[in-house]
């Protein structure tokens, strides 16, 4: 993988857990094969869909590991991200030798650092880790956004070729888009509900958690809007509207382990201190599932 943007759908991967708590490497090929042979342009596991803060770093590299074998032709883009800048750092060393293809970093949380400090921490990591990097924008979990000063400065970095915009401010992306259009750096949705707004003011794609589950037709959602196709792309966008809602009618990713649980692709339960979905909210997602069953967009429809 070359150090250009990322385009394109990147489905946010669950971890599947056994019975007893123990990641499901089966079921984890089996659904990293799924997305590929669905359509999306990467995959990006342990990153906070795939519970990485209950994760040991081992089992972070361990779930790597099994996610780049079993992979042929599709990037794979590791969270690597930390509070702690040298546990990033040593993350993003880790995950580069267990093969992935580029890195996802968290702004650092808990901390809350100067806007100095959001700059050296990933600095630090992308001088020291030769693999294309995104940084990842998400206030709601990390307590502070990254300011558009910092990410401008980062763009300018060769390593740093990527941005996840998950702080649900349109006004926000779209200045980080506009300041950093002269550098090959790419902004992707991390908000579901957000992601074709985003690719209106120049965004490139997505890191999505309801790619898990309809893959087909959120590729054919991004593909039509980047393909310049909006009335398409706003008719798959309200199509999967209601989906997009309900994958975050409990914290992330509690629903989404239902879903693949609905769908055959792995147990719906989670590490604690996360829980199962609640039984009230079961039954309509399952109706809700059923109602995607069959009518793939054909996707020889959209230009890619």
């Amino acid at each position: 993988m070359t150090h250009t943007p990322f385009e394109g759908v990147y489905p946010a991967m669950t971890t599947p857990f056994t019975e007893d708590g123990e990641i499901d490497h089966a079921q984890m090929r089996e659904n990293a094969q799924y997305l590929e042979a669905a359509g999306v342009d990467g995959v990006v596991p342990v990153g906070s869909t795939g519970e990485s803060a209950t994760l040991s770093h081992d089992e972070h590299i361990d779930v790597i590991e099994t996610v780049t074998s079993a992979v042929d032709d599709v990037p794979v883009v590791a969270g690597t991200g930390s509070n702690n800048t040298a546990e990033a750092l040593s993350l993003s060393e880790r995950a580069a030798d267990a093969g992935a293809d580029g890195l996802l970093l968290i702004s650092p949380y808990y901390n809350k650092p100067e806007a100095e400090g959001f700059y050296e921490h990933y600095t630090t990591v992308a001088d020291a880790v030769d693999l294309p990097q995104i940084v990842y924008n998400v206030p709601s979990r990390t307590g502070q956004s990254i300011p558009v000063d910092v990410t401008a400065r980062l763009a300018e970095h060769e390593n740093i070729v990527g941005y996840k915009a998950a702080s649900g401010d349109l006004n926000l992306i779209s200045e980080v888009v506009e300041r950093t259009r002269d550098e090959q750096f790419s902004v992707l949705s991390g908000d579901d509900g957000m992601t074709l707004p985003v690719l209106s003011v120049g965004g490139t794609g997505t890191i999505s958690v309801t790619a898990n589950v309809e893959p087909e037709r959120f590729c054919a959602m991004v593909g039509s809007a980047l393909a310049g196709d909006y009335e398409r792309a706003r008719d798959l966008h309200h199509e999967l509207g209601p989906l997009m809602r309900m994958l975050f009618v409990e914290t992330n990713p509690i629903p989404v382990k239902e879903a693949m649980h609905i769908r055959g692709m792995g147990g719906p339960s989670l590490r604690s201190p996360l829980t199962r979905l609640s039984e009230e909210h079961r039954e309509d997602l399952a109706d809700l599932l059923a109602e995607y069953e069959g009518g793939e967009p054909d996707p020889t429809e959209v230009a890619r």
